[in-house]
């Protein structure tokens, strides 16, 4: 494969960190002049990206091309994979559904496919870009998968790419998790890796660095580098492991209380990521009735699968609840792209997309009913959004697979030439979109916050962030913590080395 030099980041188990590695690697060979492009062969999540052209990848390729400054495509994550259901997942190919697939069945049926495609779209970005950073996916020592994997050695091998493997520290075991990954690859896989990355460290290097001697006299694999703990980062998460750091209890320091509704299939939950950056505001994920307290705002997400995460939250008592505060008229009440289609009267499934019921009922807060279509909508949408009297020009990306209609007493939320999107109650106490990233708009999340202060008794607040400015600074805050802490020259010499084996 011609011109790029590659190098491949790979992790001791899924959440190590090689998402934001790769990210700050490629915000790195960007600084230094290099066209640079990210690169996951296979993706699994239900956080996902729309590119230019309307097409759909996973989240963090198109985070990792903001911070290399280029336009994200799909050949970037040629194959997406959203879990649907226990056992089942949605196959996205070059941002286009291809089918709903059982695990064994996408094993052993979408296999030889796959290769092909991934081979494709990896010889295209060879031949365009100087770096390209390529991310692996889980462990590469996933002895029943390696068969047959699409993302870790394979790849590697399929690029000639270096190898660096990421360990996490944070969980524990860091030195058994590298070491026993190490041991478990083939003699020919082994030697790819030119070295190892600790990440997530808090504390004193110097405390550490008896293992890190013996680490490499044991392996004779170098340690390239420990990157320190970052937190408050506004760079998006991969997927919903991480929903497990969030908080779940209410902080009595912050003056905005909200709740995010996480369900079973909850998906495209960075929507709500520009709010952990607002100095009044406090975040916590409630998947219990008992969690949901008495918010002052209260969202409901996106979702992989409506139908039955509308029936968790009211088998699980939480849609009472919802009603219980707008009963009380204390709490906003919004609802994002699946949220919303649960906010409204009926929601339908007459081709079996999401499950064998045909018909829900909604929560009954919105007038629209939603049919859920066999065609996804993948979109870049803008809009004048309404709201209080105030007007508002806003941006987004929609990723749904139903069509929502309207109902007698609808009202649009945002105005889209001669298209509407969203509604809203005449009070406007609740409302819903098919936009994601609504609240990244800076103006418009002002003005809802400040709304809800007004409505508690407090003054507004007017030096409010600019979340995008914010995230451009992250990828540069992120690139030079990693410059300080990993052996970038030694990194780059490696790779040149490796190319001329």
């Amino acid at each position: 494969m011609p011109k790029a030099l590659p190098i491949m980041f790979q992790g001791t188990h899924s959440d190590a960190g090689k998402s934001i590695i790769t990210t700050a690697f490629c915000r790195i060979f960007a600084q230094e002049g290099w066209k640079t492009a990210p690169f996951k062969s296979q993706n699994m999540s239900l956080n996902s990206y729309v590119t230019f052209d309307g097409k759909e990848i996973g989240r963090a390729q198109g985070v990792q091309a903001e911070a290399a400054g280029i336009v994200a495509t799909t050949d970037m994550n040629p194959i997406l994979i959203k879990p649907s259901r226990e056992n089942e997942s949605q196959i996205v190919v070059h941002g286009k559904p291809y089918g709903n697939m059982k695990a064994s069945a996408y094993r052993n049926e979408f296999f030889a496919m796959g290769l092909q495609v991934v081979e494709r779209s990896l010889r295209k970005l060879m031949a365009e870009y100087d770096r390209i950073v390529i991310e692996g996916a889980g462990s590469p020592a996933e002895i029943n998968l390696n068969d047959r994997e699409l993302v870790n050695m394979r790849i590697a091998r399929m690029a000639n790419a270096p190898v660096i493997l990421i360990g996490d520290i944070e969980r524990g075991g860091v030195f058994a998790s590298l070491v026993g990954t190490l041991q478990l690859l083939e003699e020919a896989d082994r030697k790819r890796v030119i070295g190892v990355i600790i990440n997530k460290f808090r504390g004193d290097v110097a405390l550490l660095q008896p293992g890190l001697d013996w680490f490499e006299a044991y392996t004779n694999v170098p340690v390239l580098g420990v990157v320190p703990y970052m937190p408050d980062l506004p760079i998006d998460a991969e997927d919903s492991v991480k929903l497990a750091e969030f908080s779940r209890y209410k902080n009595a320091q912050k003056e905005i209380d909200i709740v995010v509704v996480q369900y079973p299939r909850i998906s495209n939950f960075t929507d709500i990521d520009p709010f952990f950056s607002e100095p009044d505001c406090h975040v916590r994920f409630a998947t219990k009735a008992r969690e949901i307290g008495q918010p002052d705002l209260l969202i409901l997400p996106g979702s992989k699968n409506t139908m039955e995460d509308l029936l968790y939250i009211k088998e699980s008592g939480i849609a009472d609840e919802i009603n219980r505060l707008y009963e009380q008229g204390n709490t906003a009440i919004i609802g994002i792209c699946g949220g919303y289609q649960m906010l409204g009267r009926h929601i339908r499934d007459p081709f079996g997309v999401e499950t064998t019921v045909k018909q829900l009922k909604g929560l009954c807060f919105l007038p629209i009913d939603t049919t859920l279509e066999k065609e996804k909508t993948t979109v870049l949408s803008e809009g004048v959004l309404t709201l209080g009297n105030e007007r508002f020009q806003v941006r987004g990306y929609e990723i749904h697979m139903g069509h929502s209609t309207p109902c007698d007493g609808y009202l649009s939320l945002i105005a889209m030439g001669a298209h509407t999107d969203g509604c809203k109650t005449e009070d406007e106490r609740v409302w819903g979109t098919y936009f994601h990233d609504i609240f990244h708009n800076d103006s418009f999340r002002a003005h809802l916050l400040n709304h809800i202060r007004h409505s508690k008794g407090l003054p507004p607040l007017y030096d409010r962030p600019s979340y995008r400015a914010m995230r451009e600074q992250a990828f540069d805050r992120l690139a030079d913590c990693v410059k300080r802490h990993v052996r970038i020259e030694t990194i780059e010499q490696k790779m040149k080395e490796f190319q001329r084996r």
